[in-house]
């Protein structure tokens, strides 16, 4: 099966286009007012207007308030929600969006009893942090050992070009997402480092 790859805080329209250009899956906006990769309601909307079809957004949230939440949904027209925080999973399929939770993997959290916590999720992202937390740490997993879980996995978490192949190989995720591991600097995308990346994620599904 394919690996899908979705390119997470995109802050800037020629960014996404670039994106899907090169043949990602997903690009994610981040609404984490704490984010360096934080955007605004009206620049995310403008963002999705360059995306062409069959190309998913997601909408990247990290304890916020309900009504915040409805808010972007209001004038953003995504397609996915992901919840990065200690959201209730109840609240998590309020929105009348599909969504995937994070599920930081720092600590020994028992991944499996986790994600039976959010059964209408449609899928989770496996990432390096602690439960709750923002994420964008940089730091890796170990691909050699993680959890089988019974909806598709998105692997993140100290990702590049480098060692994606890797860690693809290794784990076999339904889906890679990286952000800072394809950045010139927080929240600027690098397009030779985007192609890179697809590139290697595409080798890795050769073998």
């Amino acid at each position: 099966m394919r690996t899908r790859v979705k390119i997470c805080g995109i802050t800037r329209p020629e960014d996404a286009l670039a994106a899907a250009q090169l043949g990602a899956d997903a690009i994610g906006l981040v609404f984490y007012p704490k984010s360096p990769r934080y955007v605004e309601a009206s620049q995310a909307a403008e963002i999705i207007s360059v995306i062409p079809p069959f190309m998913t957004t997601v909408a990247l949230f990290l304890d916020a308030q309900k009504d915040v939440i409805q808010e972007v949904l209001s004038t953003v027209p995504v397609d996915l929600l992901q919840f990065h925080g200690d959201e209730c999973p109840t609240d998590c399929g309020t929105f009348g969006r599909p969504y995937i939770k994070a599920i930081g993997m720092k600590g020994g959290v028992d991944a499996q009893a986790y994600a039976a916590t959010y059964p209408d999720a449609q899928g989770y992202l496996l990432d390096s942090h602690a439960v709750g937390e923002a994420g964008g740490t940089g730091t890796s997993l170990d691909w050699s050992s993680l959890p089988k879980l019974k909806k598709p996995v998105i692997l993140a978490g100290g990702l590049r070009p480098e060692n994606v192949a890797e860690a693809v190989q290794q784990s076999r995720p339904y889906a890679v997402d990286i952000s800072s591991g394809v950045e010139s600097s927080p929240g600027i995308k690098d397009k030779a480092l985007m192609k890179a990346f697809i590139s290697e994620v595409k080798k890795a599904d050769e073998y």
